[in-house]
């Protein structure tokens, strides 16, 4: 049976699975109407199955593992139809997606699954769950979008029919020997060019020094960082998880305010995740460290124009200081746009992502305990990821909010995740149910952080969850 040797970065993030954290990108999809599940259906065989990928489970023997087609694929054993009772709102949706991404995937099958959630508001929704290994979560994006359209009545039949299929035994090796010559010239050529970078520039060689010098200093920083300080964000876990998420907010006011503050759009949204984190804090009587803390960053490694057919894993993890010690919000935000620039400037995510390479080729064990290492100088995992600036549209349905949350690695219990979409910004966050900390409130808190950096700036505004917030 046709089978596909899996990278080893892909094969890294399946290992890092575990009970107390499963490896599953989760997503929440709310539309503004009823979708027809017939359509659906048929929008599914016809966009996402095209991506083979979603036909195949995950064999291992030993240290290996494959891609290989799963000889049993149905799209019944990944859509489910479900829904909620009487007129349930966002709060029973939530609760819903908690318990779905408490859940593993079933390895036996393809690790994806859809539920269909019929009657939510005026429309449905729908909870998708899609092992890490697959892809990351740039490129999880994209095909995700892939299964929408810009207008409401598009053509469905505008991508192809068909998934790719696999080339027969003399194809495969017609492709590995055209692939090893293409290393080899890609490698001669890599020569050539160092010859003559060598012989036209005269500091070419101690600038390559210096670089491998900062790459090294990059290893050492990452290995000998202290552990994040012990606050109620860490603590052992339990993997069953909660999720929430805040109402959309303009985009227009957030980069009002990083005109303002003379930063970007992601320096304010960082800054406003680390004063929901001082806020929480300060709420539950916790004086925030002054340290401050780190959290874990995903930092694309992927070229933006490259096709969305490409999945697997191209991305690093930078870990970022959050100054959550300091109670000035102006002053947070300086400090938090310092740290994204200098890592910007820095090698830490090109080194993470060749430690994922070197532990994915090791032995499980070798991998868990660097994992075990490197997550305990973080407190959470943190993503930024953009998506579309105008609405679109799901079998004639308008998009009205999308949702997601990356996994957490080792002993990290905490992911927030920010999104913008259609002029909006949508914030929300998935957390273990041991480590006690209430979502709703780091959400209320994140909305109140918003609102301080606007009134530091100059530009007011004012949410409806800060405003409860004030009365109480």
């Amino acid at each position: 049976m046709t089978r596909t040797r899996m990278t080893a970065v892909d094969r890294a993030w399946l290992r890092m699975e575990s009970t107390e954290n499963p490896m599953m990108i989760g997503v929440v999809l709310v539309f503004d109407q009823p979708i027809s599940l017939k359509r659906f259906r048929h929008l599914l065989e016809e966009r996402f199955l095209r991506f083979r990928r979603f036909r195949q489970r995950v064999v291992q023997s030993g240290d290996r593992a494959w891609w290989q087609d799963d000889p049993y694929f149905s799209l019944d054993n990944h859509l489910h139809i479900t829904g909620l009772p009487g007129k349930a709102g966002q709060n029973e949706l939530q609760a819903l997606a908690s318990d779905l991404n408490s859940t593993p995937l079933n390895p036996q099958r393809p690790l994806w699954q859809i539920h269909f959630v019929e009657n939510y508001g005026e429309g449905c929704a729908l909870i998708v769950r899609i092992h890490h290994c697959i892809a990351d979560g740039i490129s999880l994006v994209r095909v995700l979008l892939a299964l929408t359209d810009d207008e409401p009545d598009s053509n469905l039949y505008q991508l192809p029919t068909r998934p790719q299929q696999a080339p027969d035994r003399g194809k495969r090796l017609a492709s590995a020997s055209r692939e090893m010559r293409n290393t080899a010239d890609a490698g001669i050529q890599q020569l050539r060019v160092f010859a003559r970078n060598v012989a036209s520039k005269r500091g070419y060689p101690l600038q390559l020094l210096k670089t491998s010098g900062k790459i090294g200093m990059e290893c050492l920083k990452l290995g000998l960082s202290p552990s994040d300080p012990d606050t109620r964000l860490k603590g052992s876990l339990s993997g069953r998880k909660l999720v929430a998420w805040a109402n959309p907010m303009p985009l227009s006011d957030i980069k009002n305010t990083a005109r303002a503050l003379r930063g970007t759009v992601n320096d304010v949204l960082m800054s406003a995740a680390t004063g929901a984190i001082h806020q929480y804090l300060h709420d539950q009587h916790e004086p925030p460290p002054d340290s401050g803390i780190r959290v874990a960053v995903p930092f694309n490694l992927r070229p933006l124009r490259q096709p969305v057919e490409t999945l697997g894993n191209q991305f690093g993890l930078v870990l970022v200081p959050l100054p959550i010690d300091e109670s000035c919000p102006r002053m947070r935000f300086h400090q938090v746009q310092e740290n994204m620039n200098r890592l910007k400037r820095s090698w830490q995510a090109q080194v993470t992502y060749s430690l994922l390479d070197l532990f994915g080729r090791g032995p499980d064990m070798l991998e868990r305990r660097a994992i075990q290492l490197l997550s305990s100088k973080a407190s959470a995992v943190l993503t930024n990821v953009p998506g579309p600036k105008k609405p679109v549209y799901l079998a004639g349905a308008r998009m009205s909010q999308p949702m997601f949350w990356v996994p957490q690695t080792g002993g990290i219990g905490i992911g927030l995740s920010i999104f913008t979409y259609a002029d909006t910004v949508q914030f929300g966050i998935i957390v273990d149910r041991k480590l006690k900390v209430d979502p709703q409130r780091v959400i209320a808190a994140f909305n109140q952080s918003i609102a301080d950096l606007q009134a530091a700036a100059g530009s007011p505004k004012t949410y409806p969850e800060v405003e409860r917030r004030r009365a109480t």
